[in-house]
């Protein structure tokens, strides 16, 4: 058990005397135990990590704390191979947060706060031996190489309470996903007891967590989608698996991930990885991480100030013989990193860093030193063996890659049939040149072997399969008609004799009444004493009023008949509800950035008339033909965040009708089509477009007075109403159909 200063002032007995000078001493004791108590739960603060070597292989990591750390907690895990360092009530201002290492039995450093408490892990190759002592305000762990049975220090001991136990199956009681302060995700398993274990793998874009010695419940053996928290983690997966659990974390971009276990519990964290690129550096702001320094002198030599800075950055400083002169200066409260930068600015000097060891010259003589450098690499390159190599390309063109790795410059000469000679540039050394043959699509690179390296990277790269889309989509057009109509036929025929032998007839028209009188005049001439009966004409002629609806589906007919009038009255009526549904669905599969066309469809031919021509006067017929097609035109690019740019032109033409001419039926063509450009979710339905038509129509048809007299007006009357709806509407779903890269 360790204990600080403030928990040993605590420990003080008060002395016997009188009841009042007890209680008095009592009741300070008590307040100095809460002083006491809540200095021990003060924040310790773990300020960094270092390591160093001893002979055999042996690694020193030291953990450096603002104060001497309190009852911290080691225990050692296997499968994989690690040691473990719970500090409570300690933050962490450890920045780079990880410490590769790389000597002996430690493969890394690592540590991570959460909760107010701060976890240490040091990654081993194999299981090592290690010992633990307090320093000061450090706490030292010493491990060995050889594998054997772990020892602790006799100031520090395993907590038993932290082992690992094969025998145990506690089970999964939780797992939850939570966002860190700086963005991270961070997923936690919570077990019900001690004794699981668990073995983490980076496996590309997914971490992949094996858990044994665990039992699951149904319950928590599901999917679970975390994108919504805006961190480098997509999803989790957590699946039962012989023996214990498997949990597949998919992640998107770059990232770096940090693992640490407790009994009961397992965390893993994800962060987005920071870029380190050269480009990025040389456009970011310098960050100065060093101790603050002051500094406040006048007219001192500049070598004096380098070898203070080196006494405070504790590092090995070389000054060239070339560095002189004073410098004034008066720095407060800087990082002595920053303050090194201002002093060699201020008097023209560059530095150049390895490892532990700072150069500092003037920045001419850097300049010279690095320019020879190069000269010499340069040289040195002269003079290396050229080689070749031939490389096949398997999904590209020979052909492309070579015009995207060379220049304008390239000479474009045929060397053999089939083999084109490129030239040399672009990413070739001045003695490379590079040439392609079609046939085999291949390769044929002379150059030096680290270029023919870089060409090599270059090309894995570029010679990759291309992602494909299944482009579907859907045209719908719908029709919907309703008509409605109401008319009437309605007839008078009548003959009548007056006292004076005159026959006086009625009727439809006058082919019906010319037929009554004849019929008079006829029976007058063979004897009889009156022109009637005549003789009845037919219903056709009749009619007094003939407006019947068109393509009736009901009739109602009535006659009456007296000694001398006909009355005859048809009524009719139609009503019609028509509906019509065209779904036309092409699909086709392209790949990325490349056109694609589906038709279908049929050629309508219809005759035309040439001009005559050669002095013949007789036209020249002519048989012409239309495509009347169903076309789809489509280029997908597929975007980094795994959406489809569609550029699209449907086109669904239809014959309507024929139109008669003279020499021949010419068709008449509904066209419907649409050009656009869209950017669609992988798998996601949208509606590119459509149109929405309707057509009314009424229609009345009457005879001037009569149709107006009410009730009996509608006698003289024909009504006819029709509605017609056409809609189209076009529906699109593109699907990445992803490639294997190996």
């Amino acid at each position: 058990m360790i204990t600080n200063n403030a928990e040993r002032r605590c420990r003080t007995t008060p002395r016997s005397g009188l009841v009042g000078q007890a209680l008095a001493k009592l009741a300070l004791t008590a307040t100095l135990l809460l002083i006491c108590a809540a200095t021990a739960r003060a924040d310790n603060v773990l300020q960094d990590v270092t390591y160093t070597t001893a002979a055999g292989g042996q690694v020193q990591v030291a953990l450096k704390m603002a104060q001497p750390p309190a009852d911290p907690k080691l225990f050692a895990t296997q499968g994989p191979d690690r040691i473990a360092i719970d500090l409570d009530a300690t933050k962490s201002e450890f920045k780079a947060r990880k410490l590769n290492v790389g000597v002996g039995a430690v493969n890394a450093v690592s540590a991570l706060e959460a909760n107010g408490r701060t976890r240490v892990v040091i990654d081993l190759f194999r299981s090592a031996p290690y010992t633990a002592r307090v320093e000061g305000n450090s706490l030292l762990v010493s491990i060995g190489t050889a594998a054997s049975s772990t020892t602790v220090g006799a100031m520090i001991s395993n907590d038993p309470t932290k082992a690992l136990s094969a025998n145990a199956r506690p089970e999964i009681a939780n797992v939850d996903f939570r966002r860190g302060k700086g963005g991270e995700g961070r997923m936690i398993v919570t077990f019900s007891g001690e004794g699981a274990s668990a073995d983490l793998q980076r496996q590309g874009t997914r971490i992949v967590v094996e858990l044994s010695n665990v039992r699951l419940p149904d319950r928590w053996a599901q999917k679970l989608d975390v994108t919504d928290f805006a961190t480098p983690v997509q999803s989790m997966e957590v699946r039962p698996r012989a023996g214990g659990a498997r949990i597949e974390i998919n992640t998107n971009g770059a990232y770096d991930q940090l693992a640490y276990q407790t009994a009961t519990e397992y965390v893993v964290e994800v962060s987005a990885q920071t870029d380190t690129s050269a480009a990025n550096r040389a456009t970011r702001e310098p960050e100065y991480t060093g101790e603050r320094v002051t500094f406040n002198f006048q007219d001192i030599p500049v070598r004096s100030v380098l070898q203070l800075i080196a006494d405070v950055s504790e590092l090995n400083v070389v000054v060239s013989d070339t560095v002189q002169g004073n410098v004034t200066l008066r720095l407060i409260n800087v990082p002595w990193d920053q303050a090194l930068d201002i002093i060699l600015r201020a008097r023209g000097l560059d530095k150049r860093k390895q490892g532990n060891v700072l150069w500092v010259a003037p920045t001419q003589e850097v300049a010279q030193r690095e320019q020879a450098l190069e000269d010499a690499r340069n040289a040195l390159e002269q003079r290396e063996q050229v080689v070749s190599e031939y490389i096949p390309i398997n999904y590209g063109k020979a052909k492309d890659i070579v015009e995207l790795m060379t220049k304008a410059t390239n000479t474009g000469g045929q060397t053999a049939p089939g083999v084109t000679n490129t030239g040399r540039s672009g990413f070739l050394s001045p003695r490379g040149s590079v040439t392609y043959d079609d046939r085999t699509n291949t390769l044929l690179i002379s150059d030096i072997p680290k270029k023919i390296r870089e060409m090599r990277d270059l090309i894995a790269v570029l010679d990759r399969p291309v992602d494909q889309v299944l482009i579907e989509s859907r045209i719908v057009v719908a029709n919907e008609s309703y008509g409605k109509g109401i008319g009437a036929k309605f007839g008078f025929t009548g003959a009548h004799e007056d006292r004076y032998g005159n026959v006086i007839a009625t009727s439809g028209n006058s082919s019906a009444t010319d037929l009554m009188a004849t019929s008079a005049l006829a029976n007058r001439l063979n004897g009889s004493p009156t022109g009637l009966p005549v003789a009845l004409p037919g219903i056709g002629n009749r009619l007094n009023v003939n407006l019947p609806a068109a393509n009736a589906t009901g009739t109602f007919g009535l006659a009456l008949l007296t000694h001398d009038y006909l009355l005859d009255l048809e009524l009719s009526a139609l009503e019609s509800e028509g509906r019509g549904q065209i779904v036309s669905s092409p699909r086709v599969i392209t790949a990325n950035q490349q056109e694609a066309t589906i038709k279908q469809g049929d050629e309508v031919g219809y005759v035309t008339i040439s001009p005559t021509a050669g002095g013949n006067t007789v036209p020249i017929p002519n048989v012409q033909f239309k495509e009347v097609l169903l076309e789809l035109k489509v280029t997908p690019t597929i975007t980094q965040d795994q959406r489809v740019y569609l550029v699209m032109d449907v086109k669904k033409d239809e014959i309507s009708g024929f139109v008669n001419t003279s020499i021949g039926d010419v068709p008449q063509i509904n066209k419907r089509q649409i050009k656009t450009a869209v950017l669609v979710e992988n798998g996601q339905t949208v509606v590119l477009g459509g149109v929405y038509e309707f057509r009314s129509n009424d229609e009345l048809a009457k005879v001037p007075f009569l149709a107006n007299i009410p009730a009996i007006g509608n006698l003289f009357k024909r009504r006819t109403h029709d509605e017609a709806k056409a809609e189209l509407l076009i529906f699109v779903t593109p699907k990445i159909l992803a490639q294997s890269r190996k």
